[in-house]
């Protein structure tokens, strides 16, 4: 709440422009100031410099609400709690959807639809509130140069085919969509702390991050004495702004984490089970139940960061075409699974593969095994070299297993 933007503190928009010129632009940069350095700054007097501390810290004070306000607010706005993701088993296990004034966090490892995810996401929230949308623009700070506009545009037409049955509908859908590029942790900052401004301007409902955790993996190596400590300075500095922007405005951010694994003397289809875990080696068992050979695994941001997301889904390889995506952590569900494949329409739950209500060995979610694509490389290998009952010779075998692989 402290970086609340003075302007919003409704101070005089002249002592606002006159606090500015000495980059003075929040509560927390008034409130650090000694009284001394306010009259001089403001050039007003002790007492009316009191009455402005007062004024600045009720602004971002937070309100005390009870739990009947909360849940009244919800009922007579149901609308304005989640952003529907259309994955009907999921949107009912999480009791509508990505939740609303919150952080959510999507992990998994290459290649499971974190980004296709997030593209999807953004289609579905500039959609009308009838329809399940919050009628409103996003903002996609694409860390990875992974966001396609192409891509985008063919998640729109596919999955809601009779809304978007224009080009003149698609062309308003993009334009509602603002993607920043910043590739280095200072910028990623510098426009995280930018975005209040932005969000009341242009009408924002929905931030994303893709992928928050590759900027920190580039430039904090945690081996170097000091980078631990920065790269935790930098998580906690983002992930506040970002939990006020997501209370303050009731919107979902949904950011992304990755997942990193580090072998020593083992073969690469041996590392099927990582953890989101921070700078964690384990040995075999040592993650949750799952076995590996050898080597360590570790997550891009981990432990003390899963403390700052309020839901958390996992997203995981099953078999070649099919994916798993887990309910890891949240406020409202219990852990719960279901399968899906990534199709033209973007994510696509299988029916009658859902498995809810089910427990996850061990209670810290940054300590799940997940699966990654080595699991399903290592069972079509074992697929393809088994005895033929189709009289296949090995080449067509061997072919066969090719053309599995290029379903990735």
């Amino acid at each position: 709440m402290a970086t609340k933007k003075l302007r919003r503190a409704r101070l005089s928009q002249e002592l606002c422009e006159r606090l500015s010129r000495h980059q003075i632009t929040t509560c927390q940069d008034f409130l650090c100031l000694s009284l001394l350095e306010l009259m001089k700054v403001t050039g007003q007097s002790y007492y009316d410099v009191q009455k402005l501390l007062c004024k600045v810290s009720r602004a971002c004070a937070p309100k005390m609400q009870t739990a009947y306000e909360m849940k009244l607010k919800k009922s007579v706005s149901p609308s304005s709690a989640f952003l529907s993701t259309t994955l009907h088993s999921l949107d009912k296990v999480l009791h509508g959807g990505v939740p609303c004034g919150s952080l959510t966090e999507i992990t998994s490892p290459p290649g499971c639809g974190k980004t296709q995810f997030c593209i999807m996401m953004s289609v579905l929230a500039t959609l009308p509130l009838s329809m399940g949308g919050l009628n409103g623009a996003v903002i996609y700070i694409d860390t990875e140069s992974a966001f396609s506009a192409e891509r985008l545009i063919e998640i729109a037409g596919n999955r809601l085919p009779t809304y978007f049955d224009s080009d003149e509908k698609l062309f308003c859908m993009t334009r509602s969509v603002h993607v920043y590029r910043d590739l280095t942790c200072g910028s990623v900052l510098k426009r995280i702390m930018s975005l209040e401004e932005e969000i009341i301007s242009k009408k924002v409902k929905l931030i994303i991050i893709d992928s928050v955790a590759s900027v920190v993996r580039k430039e904090f190596d945690t081996k170097l004495q000091g980078n631990l400590a920065e790269r935790s300075n930098f998580l906690a500095r983002g992930a506040s702004m970002l939990k006020y922007l997501a209370e303050e405005f009731s919107i979902p951010v949904i950011l992304t984490n990755q997942i990193t694994t580090s072998l020593s003397n083992s073969p690469a289809i041996q590392a099927d089970l990582v953890s989101p875990a921070d700078d964690l080696s384990l040995s075999e068992g040592a993650s949750g139940g799952g076995k590996r050979e050898s080597g360590c695994v570790t997550a891009a941001l981990g432990n003390t960061w899963s403390h700052s997301v309020n839901t958390r889904l996992i997203l995981q390889y099953h078999d070649l075409p099919t994916r798993q995506l887990l309910v890891a952590k949240s406020p409202v569900a219990p852990f719960s699974a279901f399968f899906y494949t990534i199709e033209k329409s973007g994510l696509v739950l299988q029916g009658g593969k859902d498995q809810t209500n089910l427990t996850w060995e061990g209670t810290n979610p940054a300590l799940q095994t997940i699966r990654v694509r080595n699991t399903a490389l290592k069972d079509a290998v074992h697929d393809a070299t088994l005895p033929s009952t189709t009289a296949e010779t090995p080449s067509n075998a061997s072919n066969l297993y090719k053309d599995k692989l290029n379903l990735h």
